[in-house]
């Protein structure tokens, strides 16, 4: 029998659906413009987005009149490394970087986190994995063809099944890395923010023997 072949494989979470359009709405209501009433001109909301840096080719204007989006970090000039020191001089060192419970691009030790700290938070993630398994189901109802399987952990293992643990490689804390530390133990080093969702790189899952596709999403 042919052993599985690897494929290299990523599926984006949506930004859309999970980020922007809530942040959008909720923007309306604060502003006294709930859709479909239409928001003035001049009348407009300001979002501040945590990017460094180290990521400033990920900061983006919202593209919306009525949200504008600014930057504080790059503003103080502040880089990954002047944020951690800045937050550990004031107490603050194990700061947990940002992100989605459900976000792919979590290390083992990120999810290590959620599952040790965060009972709630690891529920919904479990849920949240068992629910893409089949892909979105809106996109199979609109004719898009899903191969495979889909998984939150790299391994493409139920998350609750997945090995977050494995050798021992000394006391680690979820935290904010720099980009070069970036491994399958820490995951990927970026920031997330609505507008400049992580990118990720793709992630080697095998193919199962029946040929279908498992993939990391």
């Amino acid at each position: 029998m042919t052993p599985p072949s690897a494929l290299p494989v990523v599926v984006q979470i949506s930004t859309s659906e999970y980020k922007i359009i809530p942040l959008k709405r909720a923007a309306r209501e604060l502003l006294g413009y709930p859709h479909p009433r239409r928001v003035p001109c001049g009348v407009y909301a300001e979002q501040a987005i945590g990017i460094s840096t180290d990521e400033i080719g990920r900061a983006k204007d919202s593209g919306l009149r009525f949200l504008r989006n600014v930057f504080p970090l790059l503003d103080l000039d502040f880089d990954r490394t002047r944020c951690v020191e800045f937050l550990a001089g004031r107490g603050f060192g194990q700061t947990v970087k940002s992100a989605c419970v459900g976000c792919p691009f979590h290390g083992n030790t990120g999810w290590r986190w959620i599952r040790d700290h965060d009972p709630d938070g690891w529920a919904e993630a479990v849920e949240f994995d068992r629910a893409i398994r089949h892909g979105y189901p809106h996109a199979t109802g609109q004719g898009q063809a899903l191969r495979g399987r889909y998984f939150l952990h790299r391994s493409c293992v139920p998350l609750d099944q997945a090995d977050l643990d494995g050798p021992a490689k000394g006391k680690r804390h979820l935290r904010l890395m720099a980009a070069e530390s970036a491994s399958d133990e820490e995951g990927d080093p970026d920031g997330c923010s609505p507008w400049s969702c992580r990118s990720g790189k793709p992630v080697t899952a095998a193919a199962r023997l029946t040929g279908s596709e498992d993939r990391a999403a």
